[in-house]
């Protein structure tokens, strides 16, 4: 059989550099070398490529232990400096020998469309989803119109622009409490991760929460903090995707944030889910249904609120280019539905190949 070569794309220009890395060194490890060569291409946080030499130091860089030993920053610093150190010139650009993309590159840049919408100019079939639904997911405010046009219950919120905010930041602040009932959360429109979301307690929180999700997007979300379990189901596939079994999360802190996720480790996980059987299967067809509307193919992970007492399942979020780290939840939830990672990734590159075509009914 003739090796595929498959160009791994890690790192980036979004809050998420890092954890793109440890993403992109767990893939590495588990694509078949029998049937695939991986070349790894490395994108700096300004936007520099660079394939192999430096890019395969940084995947053999236990970034992980770095992060947890001395923080973000200094993660960050010694990958300036690594680059600096080999004195290789970036990536030229030139994709000749490259048969597919593993775009691993988490939140901006990556997770949006754009990256999406390159390789789709140069001719590159790539692992998830494509341009459209890949800019679509990434803006929280518009997923949340697409899932409950289709039928699926999401959280009361009002949406605030960057721009409204600084010119008439006391008439939002008026305007919150005849809508939604605190606590509420702040989120950045178009980060993920948890990146820049605030839990907003009272009122006179809330100033400081705007101004610091308006800082970081254009767009931010106010979103009414809803009773339940956080519930993620892993989704793979194109037209006849399949949806795992529920993962549970039981935050180490007071919700479940970009530390909890990727740096301290403190969040409990229960595969499955510790929901009654007719309610999984509710959240499991939610999240196809939710995928489907989206426009989703290859890969998503979609997250909800499970409220068991009252039955209710209040869409979250939904990510298309999950984390693939050893903690992450969408690896785990296809592994306990006998799917292992090696097989996962061979999955994922072989999705890529499917030409679209329209969805059955």
């Amino acid at each position: 059989m003739k090796q595929v070569t498959v160009a791994l794309l890690f790192g980036g220009r979004s809050a998420e550099h890092e954890i793109s890395i440890i993403s992109a060194q767990s893939v590495a490890r588990h694509i078949n070398p029998d049937h695939y060569r991986v070349v790894p291409i490395y994108i700096t946080r300004n936007g520099r490529w660079y394939s192999e030499g430096i890019a395969s130091s940084i995947l053999e860089l236990d970034i992980a232990a770095l992060i947890r030993k001395s923080g973000t920053a200094a993660a960050s610093l010694k990958l300036q400096e690594m680059v600096l150190a080999s004195g290789q010139q970036p990536f030229s650009f030139t994709f000749a020998g490259i048969d597919i993309a593993f775009p691993i590159l988490h939140g901006s840049y990556g997770e949006d469309g754009r990256i999406q919408g390159f390789l789709d100019t140069v001719a590159i079939p790539y692992t998830g989803c494509g341009v459209t639904a890949s800019a679509l997911t990434m803006d929280k405010a518009l997923s949340k119109l697409c899932v409950s046009e289709a039928g699926i219950a999401v959280a009361p919120g009002v949406t605030v622009l960057a721009g409204d905010w600084e010119k008439s930041p006391e008439q939002i602040l008026s305007s919150i409490p005849e809508t939604l009932i605190y606590p509420v959360f702040v989120k950045p429109a178009h980060l993920g991760s948890s990146v820049g979301i605030s839990k907003v307690s009272v009122q006179g929180e809330l100033p400081e929460a705007l101004a610091h999700a308006c800082n970081l997007d254009t767009k931010v979300l106010i979103e009414q903090a809803m009773h339940g379990k956080e519930i993620e189901v892993a989704v793979l596939g194109n037209n006849d995707p399949i949806a795992s079994a529920c993962g549970e999360i039981e935050p180490g802190s007071d919700f479940y944030d970009y530390d909890d996720k990727y740096i301290h480790n403190t969040a409990k996980l229960f595969i499955p889910a510790r929901l009654p059987e007719e309610l999984s299967r509710r959240v499991q067809a939610d999240a196809l249904t939710a995928y489907r509307a989206l426009g989703c193919r290859g890969m998503a992970r979609v997250d909800f609120f499970v409220d068991e007492k009252s039955g209710q399942v209040v869409f979250n979020e939904i990510n298309t280019i999950p984390g693939f780290t050893d903690i992450s939840m969408y690896p785990q939830l296809m592994e306990a539905a006998g799917i292992a990672f090696p097989e996962l990734c061979d999955r994922l590159l072989q999705l890529a190949l499917e030409p679209e075509q329209p969805a059955k009914t």
